[in-house]
């Protein structure tokens, strides 16, 4: 897997850049509240974009138009005309491109202006002027690479290893939460607190409720990880940065769960904007034959509803934090996951407000 999901984006010395569909050149600290980019993110579930059909979402804080065309592949343009940047989204589907409502301006799916009724033969027609996205469709989601400048080359798209493997059955689950998308990190990178705030579920109900944490490098990211305990709570998280940054963790099953090894997550988020967050669980399971359809029968009658109360629990907290909770804090040896991730991104966040800045 790419232990990176940087791109050697680079720019002249001194001439600032716009970050893409922001039109503005963006710091550190809206790069850090909007987004990091140069990176895969998910960006819907499949299912909720049919062939023929359109959907407006906002992500990283900028509108984009999905519509997947009449051969069924999915599209991404920035949710602006370029004639007078009227939304997309309030156009038509023409089956291979969108249709401005304001003036009937037509774009495909790579950007380009293909038509423009009120004047044909203009300077406009045969123009790429809508920026689009590389998209990849996988796992039951639609994914896009978002770039930071206008010469960003995407990294190759690669799932994680649960997801790409034959041998795990997963199941997507898509929620979207009120609070900075950083929160969510922070919440995935703290296992401590499956052992209180999840005390009463069906899955992390056993364990100690005091541990010792370190952290264990890998080649593409690291674990945190409790040292005195392993199979009994949400013991061990492993961060790896990819194609696309996500969390991998495994919470133990018992027997009323029916046949197969741990329960494991796959975890993603995407912000929505500075105050919102678009969240990504597969819940996986290794499970092969009989068991396979066991596992799956039970997770759609019985253990859907009972992850999703988990997924509750710690919603109910993060929508109430204060907006600044993460700046007025006292950590101690159990937050070294959360003050690892917030380094790293916070990295980041420098690294690419300086390629927009021209300084990079």
């Amino acid at each position: 897997m790419t232990t990176t999901a940087q791109t050697k984006t680079t720019a002249p010395k001194g001439r600032p850049r716009h970050a893409v569909g922001t039109r503005r050149t963006l710091d550190a600290g809206e790069l850090a509240a909007f987004g990091l980019r140069d990176r895969w993110y998910p960006i819907l579930p499949s299912h909720m974009l049919q062939v023929g059909s359109m959907q407006k979402v906002t992500r990283l804080g900028v509108d984009w138009l999905l519509f997947r065309d009449a051969t069924g592949r999915v599209r991404m343009l920035e949710d602006r005309c370029p004639h007078r940047s009227a939304p997309l989204s309030a156009g038509q589907h023409l089956g291979d491109r969108v249709a401005c409502r304001y003036h009937g301006v037509q774009v495909d799916g790579e950007g380009t202006v293909v038509s423009v009724p009120g004047m044909p033969g203009c300077a406009l027609e045969g123009r790429r002027a809508t920026v689009s996205l590389e998209v990849a469709e996988a796992a039951g989601a639609i994914f896009a690479f978002v770039p930071l400048t206008e010469d960003s080359e995407p990294t190759p798209f690669v799932l994680p290893d649960r997801l790409d493997s034959e041998e795990h059955s997963h199941f997507l689950n898509y929620v979207e939460w009120a609070g900075p998308w950083r929160f969510y990190m922070d919440n995935v990178l703290d296992p401590m607190h499956g052992a209180f705030l999840h005390r009463d579920s069906h899955s992390m109900n056993a364990g100690g409720t005091s541990a010792r944490f370190r952290i264990r490098e890998t080649e593409r990211g690291f674990f945190f990880e409790k040292t005195d305990q392993r199979g009994k709570n949400f013991d061990w998280v492993e961060f790896v940065r990819g194609s696309m940054d996500h969390v991998d963790l495994e919470i133990p099953y018992g027997d009323e769960a029916g046949p197969g090894g741990p329960f494991g997550i796959v975890g993603m988020s995407v912000p929505i904007d500075d105050q919102n967050v678009a969240v990504f669980h597969w819940r996986t399971r290794k499970v092969q034959g009989w068991e396979r359809e066991v596992w799956r029968f039970l997770y759609r009658t019985a253990l859907e509803e009972k992850h999703f109360n988990v997924l509750e629990q710690d919603r109910s907290v993060l929508e109430i934090l204060a907006g600044d909770a993460d700046t007025h804090e006292h950590l101690y040896q159990h937050d070294l996951g959360v003050s690892r991730i917030r380094r790293l991104y916070k990295s980041d966040a420098k690294a690419q407000a300086k390629v927009l800045a021209g300084e990079a």
